[in-house]
């Protein structure tokens, strides 16, 4: 494939619209700003910030099937796992260092969260919210792992492994001398909610949630 026909095709693949709770991450990006996504899967979320913001991005992505096709559209990513190869990046190599969805599938959440803000000057990181009230409602009653539309994958069947809520996360930021610089609260659908992830109502309240961090 030419150089013209890679970049066509990069043209073609960029999306035009991203999901709803994407886009409020790509909003956190400054334009020209240096980014990492890592878990980054087929680059949805890197094409639109160099369509839109014009960034220096990078991925990592642990499916090679994955990589492939984000590499297809032109993208820098490269096959790894996180938990092991985020030592290898130089420290303050990044403006943003993204992690959506992926925290409570990582086997040491502690220390990626480290790992984020030694590379960036800022994370900004996103995940589902295991307080809310529809998940304590069907342990409460049924007594078995709650379906959500954050949550939708059966206990045996999904990748997490250290779910936690709002407050857990609050937490383990405060111990690790963290700076929240936003919270933001969505609903199932990834829509913002009219309060902060921050404030009393959002671990009830909040099917999933957005923080941008810094040191």
């Amino acid at each position: 494939m030419t150089d013209s026909q890679t970049q066509n095709t990069s043209q073609k693949n960029v999306p035009q619209n991203i999901r709803i709770d994407l886009q409020l991450v790509a909003d956190q990006i400054k334009p020209g700003s240096r980014v990492l996504d890592v878990g980054c899967g087929d680059g949805m979320l890197l094409s639109y910030l160099r369509k839109t913001k014009e960034v220096d991005g990078r991925g990592l992505e642990l499916s090679m099937a994955r990589v492939t096709g984000a590499v297809r559209q032109g993208l820098a990513v490269v096959q790894g796992d996180l938990e092991t190869d985020l030592k290898h990046y130089p420290a303050d190599a990044f403006d943003y260092v993204i992690l959506s969805q992926t925290l409570q599938a990582t086997r040491n959440p502690k220390e990626v969260l480290e790992a984020l803000l030694r590379l960036g000057t800022h994370a900004v990181v996103s995940f589902p919210n295991f307080g809310h009230w529809r998940v304590r409602l069907a342990l409460l009653l049924k007594g078995r792992m709650p379906n959500t539309p954050t949550l939708p994958e059966t206990w045996y069947d999904t990748d997490n492994i250290h779910l936690c809520t709002i407050k857990d996360f609050l937490a383990l930021v405060k111990d690790l001398g963290m700076t929240i610089e936003a919270g933001f609260a969505l609903d199932g659908q990834g829509k913002r909610q009219s309060f902060d992830a921050t404030g009393p109502m959002a671990n009830l309240l909040s099917e999933q949630a957005i923080f941008v961090l810094r040191r």
